[in-house]
């Protein structure tokens, strides 16, 4: 089943995991999908085709599962990330990351988290372990996602709206390194 629509969400960062689970807790959010290690890679042209349209395509590997994602640009004006998303199950990922080659679409930043996830009223919340820190990612409408980061103890002041991967480079500038992509050791 393909989900289309729009995606509206915001990150949140958060010191440990705990505090993380913690603030869930105390949110009331109930947990719909237990921890799991989710695999990533954007794709894109050697020319960058999508990024200069301000998109991204995703295959995700979990738990055996595959998903391809394709982002729209990102509205600029909204007070969350907004963009445009459709998403749809794949049985063979690695099949389909070698289609995808064969098309001209290469991996272009590979990065890994470990998720879990809660319902909390309309929105979806999620606990974010990556390489560079621990985000709450709240997915819903605004109303949903307003109220699950008040629930949180959280405002606007708190949200995050970059993506992964800018985030990451934002790390690798402060701190000085160079590295690909946001692996987890090992």
């Amino acid at each position: 089943m393909a989900a289309q629509g729009l995606e509206r969400e915001v990150k949140i960062r958060f010191g440990s995991v705990v505090d993380a689970q913690r603030a869930v807790a105390a949110s009331g959010a109930a947990l719909s999908a237990g921890r799991r290690l989710q695999r990533d890679v954007l794709l894109d042209t050697p020319e960058g085709a999508l990024r200069i349209r301000r998109s991204a395509l995703r295959v995700r590997v979990e738990e055996g599962r595959g998903f391809i994602t394709f982002k729209g640009p990102v509205d600029l004006f909204a007070t969350m990330k907004l963009r445009e998303e459709l998403e749809t199950p794949v049985s063979e990922p690695n099949a389909l990351l070698k289609l995808l080659d064969d098309a001209g679409f290469r991996p272009c930043f590979r990065y890994e988290k470990f998720r879990e996830e809660y319902a909390h009223g309309n929105a979806v919340v999620a606990i974010d372990e990556t390489p560079i820190g621990v985000f709450v990612e709240i997915e819903g409408d605004e109303t949903a996602v307003t109220a699950a980061a008040a629930a949180l103890g959280k405002s606007p002041a708190d949200y995050v709206l970059d993506s992964y991967r800018g985030l990451f480079l934002q790390h690798c500038m402060v701190h000085g390194i160079t590295l690909n992509d946001m692996l987890f050791p090992g």
